[in-house]
Order: structure tokens, then sequence, then C-alpha cells
């Protein structure tokens, strides 16, 4: 898949204030086009607000981002537009329908319809087993289109979420700890569909404070503090032990010190 363009997102000296509180303080970020990010942080660090800036929550205080390389007009820029711009969350709780079936969940609000209006439900199937079987490889033993939500493991249901993205084409899909209070074996399902997003030529923003889950799949890690970006480096240049250690520093109060 060419890509015309270097980064699908970039912040430029963003910054974000709340009152007297400044969340961020001149956050230069960047996600190439074809790249997995892990965004690394404590809780309170700001992930989550440099998250709703990117889908159009949120407007920064000052700073810019642009998408695709085009700059962002903050004034106009809303979740609604960060869809039209290709720009996909999946958030720790995918707000799937417990007692819808699957194939329903994939088109919640944007339904496949026929030329009166009515919805395709005929096609809405075939779509959501074309995205099951070859977008993310789904294989859950006894899991059809037609099977209920509810019947999912936690994995399964960020999985259903990931392709849903996917499948709406989005250049970029944000993942906001998708692997919270998972299994081992479940978090193994999330990371493999996550691999999925990069194998399909689209980029990624892994957000989480487990270091390594995100290890796995990153192709580069950006560290934040207290609201500042404090570290961004390549898979080559850290292993786990080291990019652990390099977090124990920030989280223990020892930052400062050259790494």
């Amino acid at each position: 898949m060419s890509k015309n363009y270097k980064h699908v997102l970039r912040m430029e000296k963003l910054r974000k204030s709340f009152g007297k509180v400044e969340a961020l303080r001149g956050i230069d970020f960047q996600v190439g086009a074809n790249e997995v990010v892990g965004l690394i942080g404590d809780n309170g660090a700001g992930k989550s607000t440099m998250v709703k800036i990117m889908t159009g929550v949120f407007a920064p205080t000052n700073g810019a981002m642009y998408i695709r390389d085009e700059k962002v007009d903050f004034r106009h820029y809303n979740v609604r537009k960060a869809h039209r711009w290709k720009i996909e969350t999946v958030f720790q709780e995918s707000s799937l329908g417990e007692k819808q079936p699957l194939w329903r969940n994939f088109f919640i609000g944007r339904q496949v319809t026929k030329p009166l209006g009515f919805i395709n439900i005929r096609k809405e199937k075939q779509l959501a087993q074309h995205i099951m079987l070859e977008l993310i490889g789904f294989r859950g033993a006894g899991i059809t289109v037609d099977s209920r939500v509810s019947k999912l493991s936690g994995g399964e249901r960020q999985g259903i979420a990931i392709g849903r993205a996917m499948y709406f084409d989005a250049d970029l899909i944000i993942l906001d700890e998708p692997t919270v209070a998972l299994s081992l074996k479940e978090v193994q399902k999330v990371l493999n569909f996550t691999r999925k997003i990069k194998e399909s030529g689209r980029a990624c923003v892994y957000i989480s404070h487990t270091i390594s889950h995100v290890y796995q799949v990153a192709d580069r890690f950006v560290i934040i503090d207290r609201g500042t970006i404090v570290a961004d480096f390549l898979k080559s240049e850290i292993s786990l032990e080291q990019l652990d250690a390099f977090m124990l520093k920030y989280s223990t109060g020892k930052a400062g010190s050259s790494t």
C-alpha cells in the first residue's frame, strides 16, 4: 500500500491546560504511515489527553497537529471529523452491544443499506465474515457472525473492535490500554490482532503502562511523564529490560540522569 505522506499524524509544540493545570507541555509526537508506536506512561502522565486531542474530543491550548501532513484546523475538528480523517479509537471497554449479534456490532451507526434505505442484512453478514476471517484472522471456536457479543472473551471483543476500525479504512488505529484486566492467553490474542493492523499497511498508537505487552508489537516507544515527552526509542535501540529500568526511574522520581 503506497503512502504519499511520511506521517499519518504529527504533533508540534502541543500544549493543553485545564485552568492552571498544564496537562501537556510542548508535545512533539509523530506516527509514521505504517508504524506501531507504543505510547507509555504512568496514570496521569498525559496519555489520555493526547488521545483526546488526536480524536477531536479536546482542542489544544497551543501548538499544531497534522494528519497525513495536512494541518488540522482545531476550530472545526471533532470526533466526527476525526473519523472522516480515518482515525479510529478502540477503548479499554469496547462499546459493543452485549445482546446484539456480531454482524450488527460491526456496522453500528454505519449500516449498509439497500436503495430504499433498509438495512442489507445479507451484505452486512458477508462483510462481517470477511472482517473476522480475512482482516483480523478471527478463529474463536464456535463463534460466528450470528453469535452474541456476550459469548466473547475480553480479547475477542477487542479483536472485533479492531476489525471494525480496519474495515472502516482507518489509516490510524489508537488502542487505549487494550489488554487491561485480560489473562495472558487473552493478551496474546489482542497482540496478534494488533500485528494485523501493521500487516494491513496501517499505523497504530498503542497506549499502555504495561511495558511487556507493548514491547512485543511496537516499532518505537515514546515515553511521556507529567505532560512531557521524556524519551523516544526505536525498538532496536533498547531491550525490554532497559525500557523497564528507564520507566522505573521515572516512577520512583529518579529521573534526570543520562541513560
